[in-house]
């Protein structure tokens, strides 16, 4: 079957991917090389598909000094000796991952270690890396030799190309990676992160599972054609794809009882046996058919979650252990929401908080019914979570991303702010999230489809120097106003959401409110159209893991 054989059981391999046939690929084009890889053009001849791979991966801008094809020759026998290579230790950064075979023969898989020893040997900084024994293995079947599967996977490593980022090297990044995904997995698949939070204790250690799917448990067939379009299109097509997964898992067992302390071996098991249920074709349709943020705003989330991460003292040299935290319930009483309530609002806001404890920081029941006092507690806490109950005995609020003392910017005159992390919800009687409408509906802001092809490295940022927050409106071509009136406040009222209506007004006196649909969340009014509140609380979120 040609120069890119060697490593190759054929038996194993699709039967439908034959050599003969082949086109030169000619186009540098990245639209037309996209279309391309998504059609899976070089998917059905194995030499055109090594040929292209040695392409896309000879382009990818280098450190410097990168290790070669040369260097391998030169350090292999030194450290893998003669020794029997199927017994050769693993690095540790690999954590004990899945070293798939797909259709690899006995040399195949004795060669795959003794590439992974060497990488380790000429990149120390790599402290924490699961995908790459799956990236060596699917590397091979497209090398020539060991050297050049060695070469392929260095330049990879090595790319200093701040748009592109291929494969996360440290535990903050991996940790950080998962974290967005969770992220991600709570505003796009609404009805999958719903089944998680209901069996599943820890739902980001389910999540932290999100790339075994894709480096391990996804068979030949799907992860070459996954990896097709991710090295043309980079790392945003992960996301994508396990998303996908995620919401064909979810179909799958739709109505079926789940135990908690499975969920994680049948994601893997669905993943594993995905042929039975889902072609290749249909698993990338599936993902290119969510309409996800911009890779803009998606290096802005993934930069606020190393950030939070950083914070609580997690390093990049730092070895895999659980950073992750439910709501104890031996630090949380509120009079509107019972622990589960709790817990369930908890599973909806942005992942690094959500490894916060909750605090009270105000209570109409303590601090008195006043908009000077409900200030003067709340300025200082971002974000917050502001709780509802009404005379009537329903229950809403608001998921409010910044600190209300922007208000002060409008110099007295109400004026919104806030970011397109905030929501709106209820509670009681039925339970119902309303999130920003730019998140289902990205056709209202052309800016960041239109921004994709540019550089993290350009990612906006304010004054300050900070990183601009994620989902800001002023990152998006936003047809009006009045799809971003997030949150305003004065001396007179607090509003929350606005055009066409107000999600929620409550007056200075804080007694009585009124919701209606708005234009900012398309939200139901939140319980009875005009109510008289009887308990408000409003909750911040307090650092128990900071060094």
């Amino acid at each position: 079957m040609g120069e890119y054989s060697r490593f190759i059981d054929w038996d194993k391999m699709d039967s439908s991917i034959q050599d003969h046939d082949t086109k030169e690929l000619t186009s540098t084009e990245f639209q037309e090389l996209k279309q391309l890889a998504r059609q899976g053009y070089w998917a059905k001849n194995h030499s055109l598909r090594a040929k292209v791979y040695h392409k896309l991966i000879g382009k990818i801008p280098c450190r410097t000094v990168t290790p070669d094809a040369n260097v391998y020759r030169d350090i292999v026998v030194k450290i893998a000796g003669k020794r029997n290579s199927s017994t050769l230790p693993l690095p540790e950064f690999v954590d004990d991952s899945l070293v798939p075979t797909y259709c690899l023969n006995a040399e195949g898989v004795g060669a795959v270690r003794k590439i992974i020893s060497c990488i380790a040997s000429q990149f120390p900084d790599i402290s924490f890396c699961p995908a790459l024994p799956s990236v060596v293995a699917l590397l091979l079947h497209y090398s020539r030799d060991e050297a050049e599967c060695f070469e392929k996977v260095c330049r990879i490593l090595a790319c200093n190309d701040p748009s592109k980022h291929f494969i996360d090297q440290t535990f903050l990044a991996f940790e950080s990676s998962c974290m967005t995904f969770g992220d991600l997995v709570n505003k796009y698949c609404q009805a999958a992160h719903k089944l998680m939070v209901a069996v599943s204790e820890d739902v980001l250690e389910v999540y932290s599972d999100w790339q075994r799917w894709l480096f391990g448990e996804l068979p030949m067939t799907y992860i070459a054609r996954v990896f097709d379009v991710f090295l043309v299109e980079g790392y945003k097509v992960l996301y994508r794809v396990a998303l996908a997964l995620l919401k064909f898992f979810h179909k799958a067992r739709a109505g079926q009882t789940m135990e908690s302390n499975n969920v994680q071996r049948d994601i893997r098991a669905f993943v594993r046996d995905i042929t039975k249920s889902v072609s290749p074709e249909k698993l990338l349709e599936k993902a290119f058919a969510i309409r996800l943020f911009s890779r803009k705003e998606i290096h802005l989330l993934q930069m606020a979650n190393e950030k939070a991460l950083q914070h609580k003292g997690i390093t990049v040299k730092q070895k895999r252990q659980n950073v992750h935290l439910a709501v104890h319930a031996e630090n949380f009483k509120s009079e509107i929401v019972d622990l589960k309530k709790m817990r369930d609002i908890w599973s909806w806001i942005p992942e690094r908080f959500a490894l916060c404890q909750p605090l009270l920081v105000y209570t109409t029941l303590e601090h008195g019914c006043s908009l000077s006092r409900f200030f003067s507690h709340c300025e200082g806490h971002e974000p917050t979570l502001l709780l509802i109950k009404t005379t009537a005995q329903e229950v809403c609020g608001a998921y409010l991303s910044t600190d209300w003392n922007e208000r002060k910017r409008g110099g007295g005159k109400l004026s919104f702010f806030g970011t397109g992390e905030c929501f709106v919800f209820r509670l009681v009687p039925e339970v119902e999230r309303y999130e920003w409408v730019v998140i289902k509906h990205p056709e209202l802001a052309g800016a960041p489809q239109a921004a994709e092809p540019s550089s993290s490295a350009s990612a906006p940022s304010d004054p300050s120097g900070r990183l601009s927050p994620f989902l800001s409106a002023r990152h998006f071509n936003l047809p009006s106003k009045a799809a971003s009136m997030f949150m305003a406040g004065d001396r007179e009222c607090i509003i929350i959401g606005g055009g066409d209506g107000q999600a929620l007004y409550i007056d200075a006196d804080l007694n009585h409110g009124r919701t209606s649909h708005c234009n900012t969340f398309n939200n139901q009014p939140l319980c009875s159209e005009n109510f008289q509140i009887a308990v408000m609380e409003v909750w911040g979120f307090i650092d128990t893991m900071s060094s």
